[in-house]
């Protein structure tokens, strides 16, 4: 393995950072400066064409100051981070100080962040770098992926790959803290097509890791699998609507604990008075089989990292333990508010952007169960796989989910029939609780992205062990 080098930009600029942390020091009770290196790049092949580019949102070099007056907090951003523009961050984040409170607006008023001193400097490995690898190559690869799996059977009518990486680097300067920071990481996907005269169905495969271009060769694993899902998908048929009993694979338990409680303990959310959750700490929200954890130190995965926006250490926050909601997640100005510790959830989608609370690597924990004893338990339900989207509603717990594939269960045996596509709805506490076996493994997935409010997107990873639980579907 190697180690990711620091940026050669952040080296250049770390002079320029220091004279302006000291620039702002000088004028206010703290402050910190945040820079960001980060550079992102995708490739998609297809039967449209092939793509190459890079990310404008996760690619961009700048600085982000914060500063304290004695009871408010100012940020500004510059891609500028020059000797030279010093006077003018000073200038324009000494103005956002001064300006006036819209009417109708109350001002709050915080005390300095409680820092202790940390130094310090660390980074992520890879095998193979997808610079040094080149887009040529890696378009290689991503169509020897697609021609092995276009040519296992006929009736596919396309097969799209694709895979992007992120690499970045932060320095994060203030009083007592001194970090530096070089991530990286990389995914790829495939969208499988099939189709029997005006019938059109599909699957998607991901892949993802914690490092380098080495994810592209997992890429052939499981294809022959999936091409043989995405074929008996072609004889699904609609579910009945009802209440079943589900055995939920792990990307399918990734998506009900992203979307069932990683947005509802989003701290910020408690202070709008926007999640329910606020109200039930400390009270059995789940069966005591569950225990739930969300941080960039809980994890290795596509969303860890060494230290927030704001300058917190990466966290690894227990949510809920034996089916208790013991705590939320949450940034430094939410913990302010809330008089609670942060628990390094602040992010930003990029340098110019605010810090918000958001999940990083959100999971359940395994059980003692195994797969087989699962289904074998299973009178009449369905196993469920293959996530694709969802939403919650924090304020009042309801969750709305898609997922591609349901398989009949009965008499504890796989029938072989199919149900798609599958709306998995219902009130969050009463499909936690009713989790009655969980499985020893535990798989995580990196391939997706979080939106805050359908904007502000950030790198999470999510999952957990197979999950059984009674669950509403349509």
């Amino acid at each position: 393995m190697k180690q990711l080098q620091p940026s050669a930009w952040l080296t250049d600029k770390r002079s320029v950072a220091k004279a302006l942390l000291d620039a702002l020091l000088a004028r206010f009770s703290y402050a910190s400066v945040l820079l960001t290196d980060s550079e992102a790049k995708s490739y998609r092949i297809s039967r449209t064409g092939i793509s190459v580019g890079e990310s404008a949102t996760f690619g961009a070099k700048g600085a982000v100051v914060r500063v304290f007056d004695g009871g408010r907090y100012a940020e500004y951003a510059t891609d500028l981070v020059e000797l030279s523009e010093i006077p003018t961050v000073l200038s324009a984040v000494t103005a956002s100080l001064t300006e006036q409170t819209p009417e109708g607006l109350e001002t709050s008023c915080f005390a300095a962040p409680a820092e202790e001193p940390i130094t310090l400097s660390k980074a992520t490995e890879y095998l193979v770098h997808p610079r040094e690898l080149g887009s040529e190559q890696i378009l290689d690869r991503l169509s020897s992926v697609r021609d092995k799996v276009m040519a296992l059977d006929g009736r596919l009518l396309d097969v799209g790959v694709s895979a992007t990486y992120q690499e970045y680097h932060k320095l994060f300067l203030s009083p007592k803290r001194d970090m530096t920071q070089s991530v990286m990481w990389m995914t790829a996907s495939a969208f499988l097509l099939a189709s029997r005269g005006e019938e059109i169905k599909s699957y998607h495969k991901s892949f993802s890791g914690l490092g380098g271009a080495e994810v592209l060769d997992s890429m052939h694993e499981g294809m022959e699998e999936a091409v043989r899902t995405t074929l008996e998908l072609l004889d699904s048929t609609p579910i009945e609507p009802g209440l079943y009993d589900c055995i939920c694979s792990p990307d399918v338990t990734g998506m009900i604990v992203h979307e069932a409680f990683g947005h509802g303990v989003e701290m910020d959310m408690f202070v709008k008075d926007r999640a329910l959750a606020a109200s039930y700490i400390g009270q059995q929200v789940a069966s005591p089989l569950v225990t739930m954890r969300d941080g960039a130190a809980s994890a290795m995965e596509t969303a860890t990292y060494f230290f927030d926006d704001e300058g917190t250490l990466a966290g690894d926050t227990v949510v809920i333990q034996n089916g208790i909601l013991k705590q939320g997640i949450c940034d430094a100005q939410s913990a302010m508010t809330l008089g609670c510790a942060p628990t390094g959830n602040g992010r930003r989608e990029r340098f110019d952007h605010k810090a918000y609370t958001r999940m990083t690597n959100t999971f359940f924990e395994g059980g003692k169960d195994t797969l087989e004893s699962m289904i074998a338990s299973i009178k009449e339900g369905v196993l469920l796989e293959n996530a694709s989207s969802g939403m919650e509603d924090p304020k009042n717990w309801g969750i709305q989910c898609m997922v591609n594939i349901a398989r009949e269960i009965k008499d504890g045996k796989l029938t072989g029939r199919i149900f798609s596509p599958i709306v998995l709805t219902g009130y969050v506490p009463d499909l936690l609780r009713s989790i009655s076996m969980m499985s020893e493994r535990v798989e995580l997935g990196g391939g997706g992205m979080c939106g805050k409010g359908y904007k502000e997107w950030v790198k999470v990873s999510d999952g957990g062990p197979y999950i059984k639980a009674k669950i509403r579907l349509g």
